[in-house]
């Protein structure tokens, strides 16, 4: 018995295999360089990786473009039956097969990365890889980092920092030129600071005097002790009243962490305006039943 065709179809919904073919043709021609793409890593060989990404012909990535990472394999960049996102890097060739690299995809994302911590002023983890004359290399995020050594902690032994993971903060990010450099010295300051608190009494030690202020080091952190906050009268010359090395004991008045600063004060040590121009050491000597007056004053 010879089935009949139905001829009560809607024009317009007979789907041959012709434009099927046709059809298809037109979805694998919309594959072009700079898209991203999902699809399934399904095949690897030496060369680099297949990849079922919907079209005519698989995908190809090659081993190069596997991973932002050096050193990792195929297995562990692109597991087979794992989806993925990919950039095509290459349009499509005669048999229809385009190019696809998932490091570059993975570079972007890791400068956005990187990008946002800098903002943030967050630090980052940098494992040490090489060493050269101005100071370490590494990586960040898959990123290639440099810390000078003027922003390093261990100054002379920089052979030693290789293998370490170093905590430091970025201290220029440019994606264009491909330039990340970072500071310990700076996610060492940071850390420090952060365990300050506004009010508290440190002794610290004098470390630089300038014109407008007094610079004293409070175990790692240096703080400013400005003219205005030594005391409630005016002094004509800080080196009358301080010397290099000189240990003295302060309040932290104010904490900018994102500035990396800490104001400093002995005036909030006075029991009236100059007495620490006159009595400077009975004001140290008391400092600690002053500063507890100083932080009711400083919360009110």
């Amino acid at each position: 018995m010879i089935a009949k065709s139905n001829s009560s179809q809607e024009p317009g919904l007979s789907f041959s295999l012709d434009d099927f073919a046709k059809a298809l043709d037109q979805h694998d021609y919309q594959f072009a360089k700079g898209q991203i793409v999902r699809g399934t890593v399904f095949e690897h060989t030496s060369e680099g990786a297949y990849v079922d990404i919907g079209g005519k012909s698989p995908g190809f990535v090659p081993l190069r473009e596997a991973s932002v990472k050096s050193g990792v394999s195929l297995a562990e960049s692109l597991p087979l039956r794992e989806e993925k996102d990919f950039l095509i890097v290459s349009g499509q060739n005669a048999e229809g097969q385009v190019t696809l690299s998932r490091r570059q995809l993975e570079l972007k994302k890791a400068w956005d990365s990187v990008s946002e911590i800098a903002e943030s002023g967050k630090s980052v983890q940098m494992r040490v890889t090489g060493v050269n004359k101005g100071g370490v290399t590494g990586e960040v995020e898959g990123l290639r980092g440099f810390i000078p050594r003027s922003h390093l902690i261990e100054k002379e032994d920089l052979e030693s920092l290789v293998g370490q993971l170093l905590t430091a903060t970025f201290l220029e990010v440019d994606p264009d030129n491909k330039k990340l450099v970072l500071s310990q010295r700076q996610a060492a300051r940071a850390a420090a600071i952060r365990k300050l608190e506004t009010g508290a009494l440190m002794e610290g030690k004098v470390v630089k005097i300038q014109p407008y202020g007094v610079f004293v080091d409070l175990d790692g952190v240096t703080g400013l002790l400005h003219i205005k906050q030594v005391s409630g009268s005016p002094i004509d010359s800080l080196t009358t009243l301080f010397k290099i090395g000189q240990e003295i004991k302060v309040v932290i008045l104010e904490i900018d962490e994102y500035k990396n600063r800490v104001s400093l004060s002995t005036k909030v040590l006075e029991s009236y305006p100059g007495e620490i121009l006159e009595k400077f050491d009975k004001v140290m000597e008391h400092a600690s039943e002053r500063a507890e007056q100083a932080r009711t004053n400083l919360s009110n």
